[in-house]
Protein backbone atom coordinates (compact mmCIF):
# COMPACT_ATOMS: atom_id res chain seq x y z
CA UNK A 1 0.00 0.00 0.00
CA UNK A 2 2.87 2.59 1.28
CA UNK A 3 4.69 1.56 -2.36
CA UNK A 4 1.37 2.45 -4.10
CA UNK A 5 0.98 5.86 -2.57
CA UNK A 6 4.68 6.54 -3.55
CA UNK A 7 3.90 6.12 -7.23
CA UNK A 8 0.92 7.99 -7.30
CA UNK A 9 2.60 10.83 -5.71
CA UNK A 10 5.18 10.38 -8.44
CA UNK A 11 2.56 10.38 -11.26
CA UNK A 12 1.17 13.18 -9.97
CA UNK A 13 4.63 15.20 -9.51
CA UNK A 14 5.06 14.29 -13.14
CA UNK A 15 1.77 15.67 -14.44
CA UNK A 16 2.28 18.96 -12.35
CA UNK A 17 5.69 19.35 -13.45
CA UNK A 18 4.37 18.76 -17.45
CA UNK A 19 2.11 20.92 -17.22
CA UNK A 20 3.52 23.84 -16.01
CA UNK A 21 6.08 23.29 -18.40
CA UNK A 22 3.54 23.57 -21.24
CA UNK A 23 2.07 26.55 -19.81
CA UNK A 24 5.19 28.39 -19.72
CA UNK A 25 5.89 27.16 -23.22
CA UNK A 26 2.65 28.44 -24.20
CA UNK A 27 2.76 31.75 -22.41
CA UNK A 28 1.89 34.68 -25.29
CA UNK A 29 4.48 37.17 -26.00
CA UNK A 30 3.95 40.43 -23.49
CA UNK A 31 1.45 42.83 -24.56
CA UNK A 32 2.93 45.98 -25.92
CA UNK A 33 2.00 48.84 -23.42
CA UNK A 34 0.91 52.82 -23.73
CA UNK A 35 2.15 54.78 -20.93
CA UNK A 36 -0.81 57.46 -20.94
CA UNK A 37 0.44 59.79 -18.56
CA UNK A 38 2.75 63.05 -18.38
CA UNK A 39 5.47 63.65 -16.64
CA UNK A 40 5.42 66.19 -13.75
CA UNK A 41 7.76 68.93 -14.35
CA UNK A 42 7.60 72.52 -14.07
CA UNK A 43 5.85 72.71 -17.59
CA UNK A 44 2.91 70.43 -16.48
CA UNK A 45 -0.21 72.47 -17.11
CA UNK A 46 -2.74 72.91 -14.04
CA UNK A 47 -5.93 74.22 -13.25
CA UNK A 48 -5.79 78.54 -13.16
CA UNK A 49 -6.94 78.89 -9.49
CA UNK A 50 -4.80 76.13 -7.96
CA UNK A 51 -1.01 75.04 -7.00
CA UNK A 52 1.13 73.93 -10.11
CA UNK A 53 3.98 71.14 -9.61
CA UNK A 54 7.21 72.01 -7.45
CA UNK A 55 9.90 70.04 -7.03
CA UNK A 56 12.51 70.62 -4.37
CA UNK A 57 15.60 69.38 -3.70
CA UNK A 58 16.66 68.20 -0.40
CA UNK A 59 20.03 66.59 -0.94
CA UNK A 60 22.18 65.52 -4.30
CA UNK A 61 25.87 64.14 -4.47
CA UNK A 62 28.01 62.03 -3.04
CA UNK A 63 28.24 61.71 1.10
CA UNK A 64 31.50 61.01 2.93
CA UNK A 65 30.78 57.69 3.60
CA UNK A 66 31.30 56.93 -0.03
CA UNK A 67 27.67 56.38 -1.28
CA UNK A 68 25.51 58.63 -4.24
CA UNK A 69 21.95 60.27 -2.78
CA UNK A 70 19.37 62.26 -3.94
CA UNK A 71 16.21 63.16 -2.58
CA UNK A 72 13.31 65.75 -2.87
CA UNK A 73 10.14 66.80 -1.96
CA UNK A 74 7.25 67.91 -4.03
CA UNK A 75 4.09 70.24 -3.56
CA UNK A 76 0.99 70.22 -6.45
CA UNK A 77 -2.95 70.42 -6.01
CA UNK A 78 -4.73 67.39 -6.06
CA UNK A 79 -6.18 67.80 -9.38
CA UNK A 80 -2.58 68.70 -11.50
CA UNK A 81 -1.20 67.23 -14.35
CA UNK A 82 -2.22 63.80 -15.49
CA UNK A 83 -4.85 62.48 -12.58
CA UNK A 84 -7.69 60.67 -11.46
CA UNK A 85 -11.00 62.66 -9.99
CA UNK A 86 -12.19 60.77 -7.25
CA UNK A 87 -16.35 60.93 -7.66
CA UNK A 88 -16.10 62.67 -3.98
CA UNK A 89 -14.71 65.27 -6.18
CA UNK A 90 -18.76 66.56 -7.24
CA UNK A 91 -20.61 64.16 -5.12
CA UNK A 92 -21.38 64.03 -1.71
CA UNK A 93 -20.68 61.07 -0.11
CA UNK A 94 -19.40 59.22 -3.01
CA UNK A 95 -15.71 57.37 -3.12
CA UNK A 96 -12.58 59.16 -2.03
CA UNK A 97 -9.51 58.14 -3.44
CA UNK A 98 -9.03 55.47 -0.75
CA UNK A 99 -12.17 53.88 -1.06
CA UNK A 100 -12.22 52.93 -4.82
CA UNK A 101 -12.36 49.17 -5.23
CA UNK A 102 -9.06 47.83 -7.01
CA UNK A 103 -11.37 46.58 -9.70
CA UNK A 104 -12.58 49.52 -10.55
CA UNK A 105 -8.83 50.80 -11.35
CA UNK A 106 -9.10 48.66 -14.06
CA UNK A 107 -11.02 47.14 -16.89
CA UNK A 108 -11.37 47.17 -20.81
CA UNK A 109 -10.43 50.49 -22.90
CA UNK A 110 -12.55 51.91 -25.62
CA UNK A 111 -11.13 55.16 -27.43
CA UNK A 112 -13.81 57.75 -28.88
CA UNK A 113 -12.72 59.85 -30.97
CA UNK A 114 -13.73 62.95 -31.50
CA UNK A 115 -11.23 65.02 -32.79
CA UNK A 116 -12.44 66.36 -36.20
CA UNK A 117 -15.35 68.36 -33.86
CA UNK A 118 -13.02 69.96 -31.52
CA UNK A 119 -11.21 70.94 -34.51
CA UNK A 120 -13.69 72.71 -35.52
CA UNK A 121 -15.26 73.83 -32.36
CA UNK A 122 -12.41 74.47 -29.60
CA UNK A 123 -15.98 74.23 -27.16
CA UNK A 124 -17.17 71.10 -28.32
CA UNK A 125 -19.46 69.01 -26.28
CA UNK A 126 -19.44 65.41 -26.50
CA UNK A 127 -22.90 64.15 -27.58
CA UNK A 128 -24.48 60.47 -26.95
CA UNK A 129 -24.94 61.03 -30.52
CA UNK A 130 -21.22 60.87 -30.99
CA UNK A 131 -21.22 57.61 -28.21
CA UNK A 132 -23.62 55.89 -30.70
CA UNK A 133 -22.27 56.26 -33.31
CA UNK A 134 -19.23 54.66 -31.77
CA UNK A 135 -21.59 51.80 -30.82
CA UNK A 136 -22.92 51.71 -34.31
CA UNK A 137 -19.08 50.70 -35.59
CA UNK A 138 -17.44 49.27 -32.85
CA UNK A 139 -20.33 46.97 -31.03
CA UNK A 140 -21.73 48.48 -27.45
CA UNK A 141 -19.26 49.40 -24.69
CA UNK A 142 -18.23 46.51 -22.72
CA UNK A 143 -19.36 45.71 -19.31
CA UNK A 144 -17.14 48.25 -16.79
CA UNK A 145 -15.63 49.68 -19.86
CA UNK A 146 -12.97 52.79 -19.33
CA UNK A 147 -14.23 55.47 -21.61
CA UNK A 148 -11.44 57.52 -22.55
CA UNK A 149 -12.36 60.69 -25.60
CA UNK A 150 -9.42 61.88 -27.80
CA UNK A 151 -9.90 65.34 -29.04
CA UNK A 152 -6.83 65.73 -30.02
CA UNK A 153 -5.70 68.68 -28.15
CA UNK A 154 -2.85 66.21 -26.26
CA UNK A 155 -1.06 67.14 -29.01
CA UNK A 156 -0.99 70.71 -27.43
CA UNK A 157 0.55 69.95 -24.27
CA UNK A 158 2.46 71.55 -22.54
CA UNK A 159 1.62 75.03 -23.84
CA UNK A 160 -1.17 76.06 -21.59
CA UNK A 161 -2.60 78.93 -24.45
CA UNK A 162 -3.54 76.48 -26.99
CA UNK A 163 -4.20 73.33 -24.58
CA UNK A 164 -6.40 75.61 -22.50
CA UNK A 165 -7.17 78.51 -24.30
CA UNK A 166 -5.38 81.05 -21.82
CA UNK A 167 -2.52 81.21 -19.91
CA UNK A 168 -3.62 83.51 -17.54
CA UNK A 169 -3.34 82.26 -14.28
CA UNK A 170 -5.88 83.48 -10.82
CA UNK A 171 -9.41 83.35 -10.99
CA UNK A 172 -9.87 86.11 -14.25
CA UNK A 173 -8.32 82.90 -16.39
CA UNK A 174 -11.48 80.75 -15.80
CA UNK A 175 -13.56 83.00 -18.52
CA UNK A 176 -10.96 82.70 -20.89
CA UNK A 177 -10.75 78.55 -21.11
CA UNK A 178 -11.51 76.72 -24.36
CA UNK A 179 -11.20 73.70 -24.57
CA UNK A 180 -13.70 70.47 -25.91
CA UNK A 181 -15.07 68.30 -22.82
CA UNK A 182 -18.28 65.53 -22.44
CA UNK A 183 -21.47 67.08 -22.49
CA UNK A 184 -24.54 66.29 -19.44
CA UNK A 185 -26.19 64.24 -21.65
CA UNK A 186 -23.43 62.04 -22.47
CA UNK A 187 -22.76 61.75 -19.31
CA UNK A 188 -26.35 60.64 -18.15
CA UNK A 189 -26.33 57.86 -21.04
CA UNK A 190 -22.92 56.44 -19.71
CA UNK A 191 -24.33 56.26 -15.98
CA UNK A 192 -27.67 54.91 -16.76
CA UNK A 193 -27.74 53.32 -19.95
CA UNK A 194 -24.89 51.69 -19.70
CA UNK A 195 -21.97 49.82 -17.19
CA UNK A 196 -19.09 52.05 -17.04
CA UNK A 197 -16.09 52.29 -14.69
CA UNK A 198 -14.13 55.30 -15.67
CA UNK A 199 -14.46 58.02 -18.16
CA UNK A 200 -11.13 59.77 -19.45
CA UNK A 201 -9.97 63.02 -21.58
CA UNK A 202 -6.94 64.46 -23.27
CA UNK A 203 -8.15 67.89 -22.01
CA UNK A 204 -7.84 69.74 -18.68
CA UNK A 205 -11.55 68.96 -17.61
CA UNK A 206 -14.26 66.28 -17.90
CA UNK A 207 -16.68 69.26 -19.03
CA UNK A 208 -15.68 71.71 -21.37
CA UNK A 209 -13.70 74.84 -20.86
CA UNK A 210 -16.64 77.13 -20.50
CA UNK A 211 -18.70 75.52 -18.43
CA UNK A 212 -19.60 77.21 -14.97
CA UNK A 213 -21.71 74.30 -12.98
CA UNK A 214 -19.26 71.38 -14.12
CA UNK A 215 -22.69 69.50 -14.89
CA UNK A 216 -20.93 66.39 -16.07
CA UNK A 217 -18.83 66.03 -13.35
CA UNK A 218 -22.07 65.66 -11.04
CA UNK A 219 -23.58 63.17 -13.64
CA UNK A 220 -20.93 60.59 -13.79
CA UNK A 221 -20.04 60.83 -10.28
CA UNK A 222 -23.30 60.28 -8.84
CA UNK A 223 -22.79 57.24 -10.38
CA UNK A 224 -19.32 56.46 -8.76
CA UNK A 225 -17.47 56.78 -12.27
CA UNK A 226 -14.26 57.94 -11.94
CA UNK A 227 -12.70 60.28 -14.07
CA UNK A 228 -9.29 60.90 -15.71
CA UNK A 229 -8.06 64.08 -17.11
CA UNK A 230 -4.83 65.27 -18.73
CA UNK A 231 -4.41 61.89 -20.81
CA UNK A 232 -1.21 61.30 -22.54
CA UNK A 233 -0.67 59.40 -26.30
CA UNK A 234 -4.52 58.49 -26.97
CA UNK A 235 -3.15 58.66 -30.54
CA UNK A 236 -1.78 55.44 -29.97
CA UNK A 237 -4.59 53.49 -28.66
CA UNK A 238 -6.93 51.70 -31.39
CA UNK A 239 -10.83 52.12 -30.90
CA UNK A 240 -11.23 49.13 -28.68
CA UNK A 241 -8.42 46.10 -27.98
CA UNK A 242 -6.88 46.74 -24.90
CA UNK A 243 -6.80 47.01 -20.99
CA UNK A 244 -6.06 49.94 -18.45
CA UNK A 245 -4.91 50.14 -15.49
CA UNK A 246 -4.85 53.33 -13.84
CA UNK A 247 -3.06 53.77 -10.07
CA UNK A 248 -3.59 56.96 -8.54
CA UNK A 249 -1.33 57.85 -5.36
CA UNK A 250 -3.26 56.48 -2.26
CA UNK A 251 -4.84 59.68 -0.47
CA UNK A 252 -7.01 59.02 2.49
CA UNK A 253 -9.78 61.41 1.79
CA UNK A 254 -8.33 62.51 -1.17
CA UNK A 255 -10.58 64.08 -4.02
CA UNK A 256 -8.20 63.12 -6.79
CA UNK A 257 -4.29 62.45 -7.18
CA UNK A 258 -1.81 62.27 -9.46
CA UNK A 259 -2.11 58.80 -11.33
CA UNK A 260 -0.16 56.77 -13.46
CA UNK A 261 -2.36 54.89 -16.24
CA UNK A 262 -1.10 52.49 -18.87
CA UNK A 263 -3.05 50.48 -21.46
CA UNK A 264 -1.62 47.14 -22.40
CA UNK A 265 -2.71 45.80 -25.90
CA UNK A 266 -4.66 42.89 -26.13
CA UNK A 267 -2.75 39.68 -28.08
Amino acid sequence: MKNLILVSVFLLSAIICSTSQAQISLDPAPARMVDLSHSFDSTTIHWPTLQGFKLHEIVKGWQEPGYYIEINSFELAEHTGTHMDAPIHFAEGKWSVHEIPLENLMGPGVVVDVTDQAAANRDYQISTADLESWEAEHGRLPDGAMVLFRTGFGAYWPDPLTYMGTDLLGPEAIPQLHFPGIGADAARWLRDERNVEAVGIDTASLDYGQSSTYESHQELFQGNIIGFENLANLDQLPPTGFTLIALPMKIKGGSGGPVRIIAMMDN
